[in-house]
This record gives C-alpha cells, sequence and structure tokens, in this order.
C-alpha cells in the first residue's frame, strides 16, 4: 500500500524559465526524491537556454507573444491544450497567472487542484499600478483561492493575509537555501579585499535598485548585479549617467545560472536585499535571496518589513537601512571599511544561523503538505 500511496503523479506550471526558478527546483527535487512523480510546465523565452537535467520531468512552451494581455491570454491558452494531454494525481498553479487552465484541468478529471502563491499577485506594482488590471486579478484571485484542496505561501505573513481574505488555512514552506557541504570558514574579522556588493533578482519595480544606484559614488566598494527584468534599459542608463559603468564600480552581469549565482554570492563581501513598500506583496514578502546571502555567509543590507525584522531580530544578519542613498551609503561604508567588528559580527551569526534555516528542514513541511492530500487509509489495497 505504501508503494501505491507513493506513485503519485504531479504537475506544477509556472510562468518563468525553469532554468532559473530556483524555488521550484528545489520542490520538485524533494518531492521526487520522496517518492512523486513530477513534472514542472513552463515557459520558453527568446533568452532561454537548454533545460538543465533535473530528476523530474520538464516541459517549456513556445509563445508568440512576451508581455502584456496578449503574452498571458496566449500562454494561458497553450498551458490548457498542453495540460488537456497530461494525465496527473494533482495539479498544482504557481501564482494567479497560470491558476485558471489549471483549475480548469483538474476540475475536468475530477482531481485536486493545488495553488502555491510565491506572492500575493493582485499586491505586486505592476498590478497595484493600474486598478482595471487589479480588478481582474482579484477576481481570479477570490474565484481560485476557496476552490484550492491545499493552498501554501513563503512565510506566515502573506498565509495569514491569504487567512483574513478568504478565511482559508495556508501552509508555509519559505524558499530556503538547501545547506551544502563544506562548511563555511570561520567568519572574516572584516570584509575581505575585494568582496563586492551584490544584488541577485529581479530588475523590476519595487526593488530599491534606483536608490542603490544612487548611493554607488559615496560608497567605497563594487556593485554585481546579476538578474534581468522590466527595469533592466533604465537602470543601465543610471548607471551609465552616474558614470559608475565608466568607472567599473557597477556590473551588471545579466541572468546566471544557479550553480554560478551560487559562486558568484559566495565571493561576494554584501548583499543587498531592498524594497520599497509598493503593495501588500513585497511589504508582506519573504524573498530567496535573504537566505541565500545568509547561507553564504555574508551580511546584508534590509528594509524594515515584518518577515525580514522578525527573522533579523531572531538571528540579527542584517543591517536594517532606510531606502535613501545615504543610509544606504553609511550602511555598506560601515560594513565594507569603518566597522569591521560588526561586519565580524553579522558573519559569524549567518554561519550559526544557516544551520536552522535550511531547506533541509524546510522541506518536511513541504512533504508534509502533499501527503496529506492522501491519507494512506485513503489508498485501496
Amino acid at each position: 500500500m505504501a508503494a501505491n500511496f507513493r506513485m503519485r503523479t504531479l504537475i506544477f506550471t509556472v510562468t518563468t524559465d525553469l532554468n532559473y526558478d530556483q524555488r521550484m527546483q528545489r520542490i520538485c527535487r524533494s518531492l521526487a526524491a520522496h517518492g512523486y512523480e513530477v513534472l514542472l510546465v513552463g515557459r520558453h523565452w527568446p533568452t532561454s537556454r537548454p533545460l538543465m537535467a533535473q530528476p523530474y520531468r520538464q516541459h517549456r512552451l513556445r509563445c508568440w507573444q512576451n508581455t502584456g494581455k496578449l503574452f498571458y491570454l496566449e500562454f494561458n491558452l497553450r498551458l490548457l491544450m498542453y495540460l488537456l494531454g497530461q494525465r496527473a494525481s494533482a495539479w498544482c498553479a504557481i501564482d494567479l497567472d497560470t491558476a485558471l487552465p489549471v483549475w480548469l484541468r483538474a476540475r475536468l478529471a475530477g482531481q485536486p487542484f493545488l495553488y502555491d502563491a510565491h506572492e500575493l499577485f493582485t499586491e505586486v506594482p505592476e498590478v497595484v499600478a493600474r486598478p482595471a488590471v487589479r480588478r481582474l486579478w482579484l477576481a481570479i484571485e477570490r474565484f481560485i483561492v476557496p476552490r484550492a484542496a491545499l493552498a501554501y505561501t513563503v512565510g506566515p505573513a502573506l498565509a495569514q493575509v491569504f487567512q483574513q481574505r478568504y478565511g482559508k488555512s495556508f501552509g508555509v514552506v519559505r524558499n530556503i537555501s538547501l545547506l551544502l557541504p563544506p562548511e563555511l570558514p570561520p567568519a572574516p574579522m572584516a570584509a575581505p579585499a575585494g568582496g563586492y556588493i551584490l544584488y541577485q533578482g529581479a530588475l523590476n519595480a519595487g526593488r530599491g535598485l534606483e536608490a542603490l544606484l544612487d548611493a554607488m559614488p559615496q560608497v567605497a566598494g563594487r556593485l554585481v548585479i546579476c538578474g534581468e527584468g522590466d527595469l533592466s534599459a533604465a537602470l543601465r542608463a543610471q548607471a551609465s549617467r552616474l558614470g559608475l559603468l565608466a568607472s567599473g564600480q557597477v556590473e551588471f552581469r545579466g541572468f546566471v545560472l544557479p550553480d554560478d549565482l551560487r559562486t558568484i554570492t559566495n565571493e561576494a563581501a554584501v548583499g543587498i536585499m531592498l524594497l520599497e513598500n509598493q503593495g501588500l506583496s513585497y511589504y508582506y514578502s519573504l524573498a530567496n535571496k535573504f537566505f541565500d546571502y545568509l547561507h553564504a555567509g555574508i551580511p546584508q543590507l534590509i528594509v524594515d518589513f515584518p518577515e525580514y525584522r522578525c527573522l533579523n531580530e531572531q538571528y540579527e544578519v542584517a543591517e536594517v537601512v532606510t531606502l535613501t542613498p545615504d543610509s544606504i551609503a553609511a550602511a555598506l561604508n560601515g560594513l565594507l571599511r569603518d566597522n569591521p567588528a560588526r561586519y565580524h559580527e553579522l558573519a559569524a551569526n549567518c554561519r550559526r544561523a544557516r544551520q536552522t534555516l535550511s531547506w533541509q528542514h524546510e522541506e518536511q513541511h513541504l512533504v508534509a503538505l502533499y501527503d496529506a492530500l492522501w491519507p494512506p487509509q485513503s489508498i485501496p489495497a
């Protein structure tokens, strides 16, 4: 009976490039390792590289459109047509932008529909800034969330928001890094010479990147930016106007594969985790980069939002700043040059915290959520 219980097929759907979605890679690997058959469906982008080998199946959909309403319409239609040809035991939508076709496919099959909210989609800056678009996504959210047999999200604060809105219990699976050997060396007594400031993630509105670039002329250090997004061109133009590209003080490295990004993060001196309060999704977020920096043993700059405040009060791994160039520059110079004792303290705290804050612990919550969908007594002998 245990063998029957474990041979369950799960299909997950995202609009991201599968090579760069570290959260979904962790989730799918863990479920595959615990006996589930997993298929992850995503999007093929013009910049996509060949899919990396994984211990689960992958499929990317090709679309003509890349942005805007037509992209979402085309992708959802293509996704539905693809899902109609698949068989699964449960169907999981990642965020609202894939939810409708996944719910419909689960409904047609009479099987569980699952919802994994990586963010509060109706409260991201790109949606909040467009009231008509937000009303549409809110209608989809009101329809989708109550119909999920299982729903979970990335942090306790967002889980509470969903529960207050819909009276539905949300599980929590935090987006925490896998603890990898070898152990880090002892915390350095000061910021390492040649170590750089690192921002990793999307170059989108509300990430504090404009203020960070404005701060850099005052900072005794170099900034490396890994990622692309809606503001890629504007941020490069801003860096150029400030003379930061010509001087080499800022470097844009574009999209970086997860294994390469891990190396870049391990060699950094300070991480950047800055968000603007442009909607509840950012305000209640708990981003993976917070844990990536922590696992690399490097201090970081954070803003005073609930999830980050709570973790920092418990582990003290970051400096809290306001989103002004002067505040950012003062904190960076303090860590990189002026206060080596503080740098050592935060780096040592990172090394202690990573032993507890690891995917090895978090995946136990994930597997328990999925195992509970099919209690053993519900499986015929």
